[in-house]
């Protein structure tokens, strides 16, 4: 705990999401250039960490995996840094669930993000807000989109669900490249849920300070690559039974 809160205290100015609308523009220019998705603002995922049993919590922390957990919940950017982490729910919440618990979700709900306004999308004259892209155990909601569900898509639905997928794709290489780095993710940590989710805070400042210093060698090995020449047509012809690509 000693050496976590410092890490904490000095490089919370570098964990931040942005400030204004010209901010998350440049989040959302990101995507486009690096996903080919525009207006996008942020992916959102949860993870569970595992932990010890507290003792007399009888199943409070017990998760659908039948191990005792607390869920860390990020959304980040097509740079794959952390622009929000909240950390410390208990194992048995949905992912809905620790999401409409957060600070962000409460900003959010009362426009007070400085969401940039509803704009065309590239060559085209539809109007479409700016958007997190999520999976469906997030709410869906005017500034939160998600894919079809997986029955009976037609062909453009199918595209949509693809590039959501491969938008989404940036929070799950995220998780995979923090397991590694951080033994902690890869046991069950045995300490108290406060103290565990400050040594998982301090864990995701950190991997956000050193991708910033070095980020073609810290990332090497620990992404999902999409091939370019892509299975989107061959998922078309296979009807989509794929949830992902």
């Amino acid at each position: 705990m000693q050496t976590c809160h410092p890490i904490i205290k000095v490089l919370k100015e570098h964990n931040q999401i942005p400030q204004n609308e010209e901010g998350w523009v440049q989040v959302a220019k990101q995507y486009e250039r690096k996903c080919n998705f525009p207006h996008c603002l942020g992916a959102m995922d949860c993870k569970h960490v595992l932990i010890r049993k507290p003792a007399g919590s009888g199943s409070y922390y017990f998760n659908y995996k039948h191990t005792f957990s607390i869920v860390l919940m990020v959304i980040v950017n097509a740079d794959y840094q952390f622009l929000m982490i909240d950390v410390g729910a208990n194992g048995r919440v949905s992912d809905g669930g620790v999401f409409a618990n957060t600070i962000f979700y409460k900003k959010l709900s009362q426009n007070r993000l400085l969401l940039p306004k509803e704009d065309n999308l590239p060559l085209s004259r539809i109007n479409a807000p700016y958007v997190f892209v999520a999976d469906d155990a997030f709410p869906l909601m005017k500034n939160i989109i998600k894919p079809f569900s997986m029955r009976n898509l037609s062909k453009e639905e199918t595209i949509y669900n693809y590039r959501i997928s491969r938008a989404r794709r940036v929070v799950e290489n995220v998780f995979r490249i923090i397991t590694p780095r951080f033994r902690v993710f890869q046991t069950q940590i045995n300490l108290e849920p406060e103290k565990a989710s400050i040594v998982v805070m301090a864990c995701c400042y950190l991997d956000n300070f050193l991708r910033s210093k070095n980020v073609e060698s810290y990332l090497q090995g620990g992404l999902d690559a999409e091939n370019e020449n892509s299975k989107l047509s061959l998922l078309l012809r296979a009807g989509t039974k794929k949830k992902e690509i």
